[in-house]
C-alpha cells in the first residue's frame, strides 16, 4: 500500500522511470503522436540501462499508452486507447492536480462495483468472513481520526466485501478498488472532519450483512461512498482556497 500511496504499484529505479514517463503522458507533456525522448537521454538521467528502459516501455505499451514501431520509434497512443482501469494509470491520472469533477468519475466507478458486491456479500458471506469484517471495523474504531492508521483496515474492509461476494470476477477487482481507495485517501488526507464520522456507516454495513439484508447493505454502501466523495470535495476546495 505504501508504494501505491507514493504513486505507483512498482518500486525502485524501474518505478521512478515508469512514473516519470507515465506522468508526462497523463499530464499532456507528451501528447498522442509524440515520440518518446531518446533512450540515451532517459538512461543518462536515471542511471537506467537501455534494457531497463525497454522494459518500462513494454509496461507502458501493455497499459495501452504507447506503441512501438520499427521505423517510427515509440509514440504516445490516443487517450481513448489507454487502460484507465490499470492501477498505475489511475494513480497517474488522479494526482495533485485533480479537480472535484475528475474525482467524480472515480466515485462513479466505485458505485458501479461496491454496492452490488455488498448485496451479494449479504447473501453469501460465511460467519468467518463476517467475523473478519467486524474485526476490521474494531481496528477502524481504535484508529479514530488517525487517517494513516484508519486507512489500512478501511482498505482491507472494502476489499473483504468484494471477496465476500462469492463472485471470482468481482473479487478480482480488489486491486482496482485498492487503488481507488488509496486515491480517495490521498485526496482527502487533510479533511478537517477526520474519518470517525464514517464509522457508523461501516458498522451498519457489517450489521446488514449479518442480517442477510442485501438491499440495506447496498444502500448504506452508497451512502458511505457519497460521504467519501463529499470529503474529497471539501478537501480539494480547501486546498484551492490555500493556493489563492
Amino acid at each position: 500500500m505504501t508504494s501505491r500511496m507514493a504513486g505507483s504499484s512498482h518500486s525502485g529505479l524501474h518505478a521512478r522511470l515508469l512514473n516519470e514517463i507515465g506522468l508526462s503522458i497523463v499530464r499532456g507533456e507528451l501528447i498522442p503522436g509524440d515520440q518518446l525522448p531518446n533512450g540515451d537521454d532517459w538512461s543518462a538521467s536515471y542511471g537506467a540501462s537501455r534494457t531497463g528502459l525497454r522494459e518500462v516501455v513494454k509496461v507502458l505499451a501493455g497499459k495501452g499508452m504507447v506503441e512501438m514501431r520499427p521505423r517510427t520509434g515509440t509514440r504516445v497512443r490516443p487517450r481513448k486507447d489507454w487502460n484507465f482501469l490499470d492501477p498505475d494509470v489511475l494513480l497517474w491520472r488522479f494526482g495533485s492536480r485533480t479537480t472535484a469533477e475528475e474525482a467524480r468519475s472515480l466515485f462513479e466507478l466505485r458505485r458501479a462495483i461496491e454496492p452490488t458486491a455488498g448485496a451479494l456479500a449479504a447473501e453469501r458471506a460465511s460467519p468467518e468472513q463476517i467475523a473478519e469484517l467486524r474485526a476490521l471495523l474494531e481496528e477502524m474504531e481504535q484508529a479514530g481520526d488517525d487517517g494513516e492508521r484508519f486507512a489500512v483496515p478501511d482498505l482491507a474492509f472494502h476489499q473483504a466485501i468484494l471477496h465476500m461476494s462469492g463472485n471470482e470476477l468481482i473479487g478480482s477487482l480488489a486491486a482496482l478498488i485498492e487503488t481507488a481507495l488509496v486515491i480517495s485517501f490521498r485526496l482527502s488526507d487533510d479533511n478537517p472532519d477526520g474519518q470517525r464520522h464514517s464509522l457508523s456507516l461501516h458498522r451498519q454495513i457489517v450489521e446488514n450483512i449479518e442480517k442477510r439484508d442485501p438491499a440495506a447493505t447496498s444502500k448504506v454502501l452508497i451512502d458511505l461512498l457519497d460521504g467519501a466523495e463529499e470529503d474529497v470535495r471539501r478537501s480539494l476546495a480547501a486546498r484551492l482556497g490555500r493556493q489563492k
